[in-house]
């Protein structure tokens, strides 16, 4: 029995009778954190991507809104509700956290800071668009549903222990 087929009947064990929901935000979240939530079909999420405009260009995370780091608060206040979750990104955890934080001192509540940014999200085989994105060749299993699932949950740290 493989590590994920076990831990899927751990789980059943533990949680026989529960529905799932979708994981909440995190302050600090990571890119499986969010593609949790987008499979989940969660709309009421926003992505922004605070890197400069040509990095932005060449490839971001699909859906991601521009917000450049030193317009952020500005457009965020003409666009985005207070209590809208956010998750935010930039060229390093350095300038997520900075990010965030200007958003938090200007009043948004729901603030996730994305680890790894991009390329955290591109390890993990999360979808992106731009013009570097269009150039690059899909890969072996880019359209193999379960496997990419498979991928995805072994890639997690899952434990299902007990407390």
């Amino acid at each position: 029995m493989s590590k994920l087929e076990d831990a899927i009947e751990k789980a059943k064990e533990i949680l026989p009778n529960i529905t799932p929901t979708p994981p909440g935000l995190k302050a600090e979240s990571s890119v499986h954190d969010l593609k949790s939530r987008l499979e989940w079909g969660e709309p009421a999420l926003t992505i922004l991507d605070v890197r400069p405009r040509d990095l932005y260009n060449q490839g971001h995370i699909m859906g991601a809104m521009e917000f450049p780091l030193d317009k952020l608060v500005d457009l965020a206040k003409n666009n985005l509700e207070v209590d809208r979750d956010i998750y935010v990104y930039g060229a390093n955890d350095q300038e997520t956290a900075e990010a965030a934080r200007l958003l938090r001192q200007a009043g948004y509540k729901s603030i996730a800071e994305l680890k790894g940014g991009i390329d955290a999200w591109k390890e993990a085989a999360g979808s992106t668009e731009g013009v570097d994105e269009t150039r690059a060749e899909p890969g072996a299993n880019a359209y193999n549903v379960v496997t990419n699932v498979k991928n995805h949950f072994e890639r997690q740290e899952i434990d299902f222990e007990k407390p």
